[in-house]
This record gives C-alpha cells, structure tokens and sequence, in this order.
C-alpha cells in the first residue's frame, strides 16, 4: 500500500477513527452523510468531485443561497472535515490521481450506479485489483440482485416504495403524503457508515478488503417496518399493518391555553398521576386503560382525553407539574425555536463560525459525545476543488487547472 497524501487541516482531528482514510465519490445527501459521520469521528476524507462547467461537483453544492455560490446550506451542513479534489476521471490525469489515492485508502465509497463507475474503469474487480485490502462501499438504490437492481433511487421514490409514505394515508384516511424530510437519505446514510466501520472492523480482525453494497429501498425499508411489520410479524399474520399508537390522527402535540405541548405518560403510576392532575382522577379505572395492552389498543380514546386536559393549562404550568411527578414532557418548539433551545445553547449544539470563503455561519456539532476521542470540527466545508492543488502535489502530480 502506497503512502496516503500528508494533508494540512484547519485544526486536528481527535474522533476514534483517525487514521482511517476514505476515497470519498458520493454525492448530494445519502453518501455525503455517511461520509461526514466518518470525518467528524477523525478520518480523512478526500472528496473526488466530476464535472465541468457552471454546476460542476456535487449538485448539492446549488441548493439554496450561499456566499460563494457553490456552498448551499445542505451541502454545507454535511461536506466540513472534508477536502474537495476536482477531478475529470474520464482523462488521464484524472485517472492517474484516484488510482494513487485509491492505493492507500482503506475506503472507497460512491453512491454511483454500478455501471457507470465500472465504465470508468472503478468496479469493485478493478480497484481490488489496485489495492487488494480496499473495502469498496456502494451506496446503491436497490440490491444488485433483484428486478430493481439497476433503477434510479431518490428520496422520494424510497419514501413511496418503502410503505413510508403511506403511513400518514393509513393515521388520516387521505391521500399519501412524504414527510418533509430527507429522511430516507439520512437514514440510509446512517445505514452506510455502520457499514463501513463495521467492514473496517472485520479487516483489523483479518477478514480483509470486501464489497458492501448499502441498498436504499432494502435499508429504508427495515426501518420503516421495525414496528410497521405488526400484525405481519407471525404467519399466518392478521393483515393489520402499522403501529397503533403511531398511525393513530391523534397522536400529535397537545394543545395547552397559549400553545403546545409533547407528553408521554408510559407507566401505569404515570397515567394515574396524570389524571390525577388533569382533575380527572377516574379515568384510569377505565378497563379499556387499566393496562398497556389494552391502552394499545384503544390508544386513540387515550389521546383525546389528554387533548381535553392540556387545553386546561399553560405549557408551563404543565411542564412544571410534569417536571414534579417524573412524567415525560417537552415544550413544543416551531424549527425557528430550535435554534434558541436552551438544553440545545447550554450544550453548545450549534457552534457559530467564521470561515474565509463563508463568513459567520452556524454548524452543528457531533451530537455523540467520546469521552476519550471526541468528535471535532476541525476542517470548514470546502468549495469545490479547493484542496486540489494540495492533493495533486501531495501525490506529486501536476495538478491540471
């Protein structure tokens, strides 16, 4: 294995996987999110962007205003830690330069289809044969091995083919509808870093390199179906799919006399006390209450008269009581409110910082705390191609401007 390029950094990686070096061609948010969970933890992570012309990279780059233009908030919320190489891999130079890289990587890891990046000579036998330990991780839309295996994947499309987005068809009666999330990404992100460290792991332990397909549609599926599966769980099954409790319309913040509030009575003695205090101190004699079991099933009643018994009270008056007899509670916080969340400002989630290109600017800190190996920001986004004059002579090639 050749040496890795000796790269400078704004400030030093401390997280538990300094040391890992990753070859990084993924882009917008599912492959971006896996990697940045890496390079937070301490690895480093060169970014190979392709393209030419006005929107060259990652297309990510273009979402929303930004002060460069080429630094969109989603890009720039999942790319810090990162170097950006820009590189044409279809010349030669281009080609010349991964296969360096890729010699002493242990991760390559892209979230292209399969056939295009075999097309640039970069299939799995191609770059084994490169570097026989490499863990070659793709993030793919679906499993080679079924009738989808070549398809298109986006968020929306796995939200829809997962069952997801039928969820809120099954709480409301209406038609389906995506959650106003990326969420199959994320989650499909997360998905792809366990991956990759899990492998990284079998290769210490002396399994050595391999190929990791992280299908899409396969991962957003499982978790979906955790506690979707119900009364499909056992076969034969009862045909009643989807958790009660979370498909049920009334399962929503309550309202309080000046606003919202998140409660979560979960024992038995809790929803006693809570009833209690909400004046209405029989309720949980009720036999369709009286125990988990069956306030699972009629979960729906149970929420209506909790919604009746917040509107009693101000959102602090019942986080105060709540507070007091150790029952779950949360104020509801609008996204606006988020960014001003005490628990959030006293644990310095959000960490405003000041680069050259951005300016002030608001990141998000690691959220897992490391005794030990903290997590650390240690590098701003990059605009594109900003590291490759330090990569290419790293590398000692002539860097193509």
């Amino acid at each position: 294995m050749s040496d890795w390029p000796k790269l400078s950094w704004d400030g030093l990686p401390s997280g538990p996987l300094q040391g890992l070096k990753v070859v990084d061609a993924s882009t917008v948010v599912l492959g971006p999110m896996a990697t940045l969970n890496l390079a937070d933890l301490g690895a480093e992570v060169i970014k190979i962007e392709n393209g030419e012309g006005k929107f060259a990279g990652d297309m990510m780059r273009y979402a929303g205003d930004s002060p460069t233009g080429d630094l969109g908030p989603i890009f720039a919320a999942l790319n810090r830690n990162k170097k950006s190489v820009k590189a044409n891999l279809k010349t030669e130079i281009g080609k010349t330069l991964i296969t360096k890289l890729l010699e002493g990587a242990d991760i390559f890891f892209h979230n292209v289809r399969m056939a295009g990046m075999e097309r640039l000579g970069l299939g799995y036998d191609e770059v084994k044969a490169i570097n026989p330990d490499i863990i070659y991780v793709h993030a793919a839309g679906f499993g080679k091995d079924g009738p989808y295996g070549e398809r298109q994947a986006y968020d929306d499309l796995i939200q829809a083919a997962s069952g997801f987005a039928a969820l809120s068809e099954l709480r409301d009666g209406e038609r389906p509808n995506y959650a106003p999330s990326l969420v199959a990404d994320k989650v499909s992100g997360l998905f792809a870093a366990n991956a990759i460290m899990a492998a990284y792991i079998a290769r210490s332990n002396g399994h050595g390199g391999q190929f990791v397909q992280v299908p899409m549609f396969e991962c957003f599926t499982w978790f979906n179906m955790v506690e979707n599966l119900w009364g499909e769980t056992y076969i034969p099954g009862n045909g009643k799919l989807a958790y009660t409790r979370s498909i049920n319309p009334r399962r929503r913040p309550y309202p309080t006399s000046d606003g919202y509030i998140a409660l979560v009575p979960y024992s038995d003695a809790q929803w006693e006390t809570f009833f209690e205090l909400a004046g209405k101190p029989g309720i949980f004699s009720d036999p369709r209450f009286a125990d988990y079991s069956e306030r699972t099933k009629n979960i729906g009643e149970l929420y209506a008269l909790i919604e009746e018994s917040t509107a009693t009270k101000t959102t602090d008056e019942w986080l105060e009581l709540m507070d007091a007899h150790n029952i779950p509670a949360m104020r509801y916080n609008r996204v606006a409110d988020v960014l001003h969340d005490e628990h959030l400002e006293a644990v310095d989630f959000f960490e405003a910082r000041k680069s050259e290109k951005m300016g002030d600017y608001r990141s998000m800190r690691h959220p897992v705390r490391y005794d030990q190996t903290p997590a650390s920001t240690y590098g701003d986004p990059p605009t594109l191609g900003a590291d490759s004059a330090e990569v290419y002579a790293a590398l000692d090639l002539d860097w193509p401007q």
